[in-house]
């Protein structure tokens, strides 16, 4: 599966460092989180006692909030800001221990699968960044009903619990119109596969990614029975978002879509892209703030690697030219990537709770064993590519994306793999909704 990240000798040597890494006992890990006490402020036991609460250790009678109350909600920006800047290496491993501690608290250290489909690269819109904009000229596809049923089947059957429909966006009346049709589809057939809930079939849950749309057409698909959406903003600075999009591209409509899922009822995803031209400290850390605002139940992170042939790829490739950069300098960048993104994976499951954080792909761009990586450090979401080999080269929005030439079954056997090398176990045959979720829901439901 990395073979366009790193030969196997490559992988084999990088998996020496995560393989089957197992979760620290409370008193090494006691003295693992000290550093990071010194940051915040707190005591050993003070973080060890909030670590006893999401697990449900103690105030028995409120566990459901216990479970899902972020550990860290107080910490300071400034405090933030040091922890993403930090070069002690004895803070940042304080720091991902404790993030993947709190993570095995919430999800029982087990990781759940989300089958993406990539079933259109159609796209109206032009971001700056993206190998599928509506300006690059590549083979445009969109795949036939019965063929994303096949994709459902297969998920369904490995026990993914998830599949996500993702796309370009297409905002035409008679795409909503498909989508209500084959979401409809996909529940109805996967309830009649559903052997382990006989007496009330629940079926694949169905996410979706297909961009901006109007709150009228989120909520046609909501009813249709999807129950996820994801929709990243890509970063929270309005200034940043104009430059990596042309000028009708709108941070603020990009927001209020957002709301508008809340208000409709979905699971809300977003996310940003870490490692941007121009995007700083302070960027981060106001993402981070903006997730919690927008009371996000997914967040997804991922580095950014440029797309040759696209206005902010083909800039930050010249840039990368000028200074002369080595391949050696290239290896050092992608390694301070990979720690950056993660830095922020154990930053969100502290800050913000039990919400769903997935290893994203583009980690394993950058690093082979990437995403084994961000499941030690507060992820616990992977997401198999479940697209049928022959579109998948189509539909590559950065450079040296994993996976484009493997089928769906090598994928699932491969991240299977990858789940224990990392230490975790994987939940087959569940949804995998963030306890935050619920926990928002019955909040609004009693307040």
């Amino acid at each position: 599966m990395a073979a366009s990240a790193a030969s196997a000798a490559q992988l084999a040597s990088r998996l020496g460092d995560v393989l089957r890494r197992p979760l620290l006992s409370d008193a090494v890990l006691a003295q693992r989180v000290a550093p990071l006490g010194a940051v915040l402020g707190h005591s050993v036991e003070q973080l060890m006692e909030r670590l006893r609460r999401a697990r449900g250790v103690e105030n028995a009678h409120d566990q459901t909030h216990q479970r899902t109350a972020p550990v860290l909600s107080h910490i300071s920006a400034a405090q933030m800001k040091h922890l993403l800047d930090t070069t002690d290496v004895r803070e940042t491993a304080a720091l991902f221990a404790y993030a993947d501690a709190v993570s095995a608290a919430y999800f029982d250290n087990r990781i759940f699968f989300r089958g993406i489909v990539e079933f259109s690269n159609v796209c109206q819109k032009n971001c700056g960044y993206c190998g599928i904009r509506r300006a690059t000229k590549l083979h445009r596809y969109t795949m036939p009903k019965h063929e994303i049923l096949d994709c459902a089947r297969f998920c369904m059957e490995r026990g993914y619990g998830t599949i996500m429909l993702q796309s370009g966006e297409l905002n035409t009346p008679q795409r909503i119109d498909w989508l209500v049709d084959l979401i409809g589809e996909i529940k109805q057939t996967t309830k009649q596969m559903d052997t382990k809930h006989p007496e009330a079939p629940k079926g694949l849950c169905v996410a979706l990614s297909v961009g901006e749309l109007d709150e009228l057409d989120y909520r046609r698909l909501f009813e249709a029975g999807a129950s996820r959406y994801l929709l990243r903003i890509e970063t929270s600075n309005p200034t940043l978002y104009a430059q990596l999009h042309p000028p009708d591209h709108l941070w603020q409509r990009r927001v209020e879509c957002l709301r508008a899922l809340k208000r409709v009822g979905f699971q809300l995803g977003t996310g940003v892209m870490i490692g941007l031209p121009g995007q700083t400290t302070d960027d981060l850390v106001s993402d981070l703030h903006f997730f919690r605002d927008i009371d996000a139940d997914m967040i997804g992170m991922g580095p950014y690697v440029y797309q040759e042939g696209t206005p902010v790829g083909d800039a930050h490739k010249k840039l990368r030219e000028r200074a002369g950069q080595t391949e050696q300098d290239k290896m050092e960048q992608n390694a301070r990537m990979v720690d950056l993104t993660t830095r922020m994976y154990a930053l969100a499951r502290l800050f913000l709770g039990a919400v769903n954080i997935p290893a994203t792909t583009a980690l394993q761009a950058l690093d082979p064993v990437g995403r084994e990586t961000a499941l030690q450090r507060g992820a616990n979401i992977l997401m198999p590519i479940v697209t049928p080999t022959q579109f998948r080269k189509e539909y590559q929005l950065y450079e040296d994306k994993p996976c484009i030439d493997e089928g769906a079954a090598e994928c699932s056997a491969c991240l299977a793999g990858r789940v224990k090398w990392a230490g975790k176990e994987l939940a087959l045959g569940e949804w995998g909704d963030p306890p935050h979720f619920h926990q928002a829901s019955q909040v609004c439901e009693t307040g």
